[in-house]
């Protein structure tokens, strides 16, 4: 069996498609080189590499929809997505870029002052600027309005107490976006602003979190006193939940909510070979068909962002029916070739089924809990 390849976007949505995906793979093979095996390719988004984010730039593959006047290259949502879906596809090694090119650079574009923009923009496009995300805090799970962290206004601008958890390479990271509560307790959405830290400001600590695998990516990011300028708010006092509703549509809505795991199903077709039996060959179709129905899902909210619309119930569903089949996929390939995962090994089947099973718990927490996600959905249609 071949492994799965994705089909060219609807050519009227991206300027010849064929051509740019034909680019894409092409710049992959010569970078990556035959080296990169399966293991680092499980690894994916997950792997920091600021040269190869370098290199992405170079090549106007980062802050692709961005105006030019910012160091962007005005090209469309779709675009973008193909060259996203390419990267991780390929299993690229994205992480280090990833966060600010998905969905800071499109937060500061939009609510930013015209000096913010100016400062970071350009450096997202050149995959020089790296971002994080402040938003998740101790105790409180996936209920971002019930963030603790505080901003109080001083004469020249705010003081900062509290704890961020979870943030992904926090500590590789030069920005975060973080999402303070600047109003009282019990507004819990209107009372709640965006600040751009640098994360160098005196009074910041950071803390590293090791995963399952004992890999050091997430972190625990402490605030004490830290004093701001005035300018570092983000958009408007009090107007941080609606933008961060906003951001989350980027961030829930992506290709990388469903290709995960996909350098494990490559994997499982090679280990499957080229005559399936009958079972083998309907499981592989399964899979298949479920991606493309994720990926069609995913490009319409590609396109109903880049009309300026606010898709964030239709994000939430891709997130969510994406992290079930991420999941389901390590197990899938645990029942079907009876192999028992290996970690520690290099470009075995077993090590790349090893990594996908000690990562997957984590695909249906990032970007919100299934039970938010849900509960999200069900308000969306009127159901509470």
């Amino acid at each position: 069996m071949n492994m799965i390849a994705f089909p060219p976007v609807a050519a009227e949505a991206v300027t010849d498609p064929a051509a740019l995906r034909a680019e894409v793979r092409a710049f992959l093979a010569a970078e990556l080189g035959p080296d990169y095996g399966p293991t680092l390719r499980a690894r994916s988004w997950s792997g920091h590499d600021p040269a190869f984010s370098r290199r992405l730039g170079q090549q106007g593959w980062l802050g692709m929809t961005l105006p030019r006047a910012y160091g962007g290259h005005e090209r469309s949502a779709l675009d973008r997505y193909v060259v996203v879906e390419e990267l991780l596809a390929a299993g690229a090694p994205v992480a280090a870029h990833w966060i600010a090119d998905r969905q800071s650079a499109p937060l500061i574009l939009h609510n930013g002052t015209e000096a913010q923009r100016q400062l970071i923009l350009p450096k997202i496009a050149a995959g020089e600027c790296y971002f994080c995300i402040g938003m998740s805090e101790p105790d409180s799970g996936s209920d971002l309005a019930a963030a603790r962290t505080r901003a109080e206004r001083t004469e020249s601008g705010f003081r900062i107490n509290g704890t961020k958890l979870w943030t992904t390479y926090a500590h590789e990271a030069h920005y975060m976006i973080l999402l303070a509560r600047t109003g009282p307790a019990e507004d819990r959405h209107g009372g709640l602003s965006q600040f751009l830290i640098d994360l160098s400001t005196p009074g910041i600590t950071i803390s590293p979190i090791l995963d399952i695998a004992g890999e050091h990516h997430m972190n625990e990011v402490s605030f004490r006193d830290v004093e701001v300028p005035a300018d570092a708010l983000l958009g408007q006092e009090g107007e941080g939940w609606k933008q961060v509703m906003g951001e989350l549509a980027f961030e829930r809505s992506g290709p990388d909510r469903f290709l995960s795991s996909f350098a494990l199903i490559n994997a499982l077709i090679a280990q499957i070979g080229t005559q399936p039996d009958r079972l083998e060959a309907q499981v592989i179709g399964r899979i298949a068909a479920h991606l493309m129905v994720l990926r069609q899902m995913s490009i319409s909210v590609a396109g109903m962002l880049a009309r300026g619309e606010n898709p964030a119930q239709q994000a939430t569903i891709v997130k969510d029916l994406g992290a079930l089949l991420e999941q389901e996929i390590p197990e899938i390939a645990r029942a079907l070739t009876d192999t028992a995962p290996r970690p520690g090994e290099r470009d075995t089947f077993a090590a790349v089924l090893a990594q996908t099973i000690l990562a997957a718990p984590s695909f249906s927490l990032r970007g919100g809990t299934r039970q938010i996600l849900r509960g999200i959905i069900a308000r969306g249609l009127g159901l509470r």
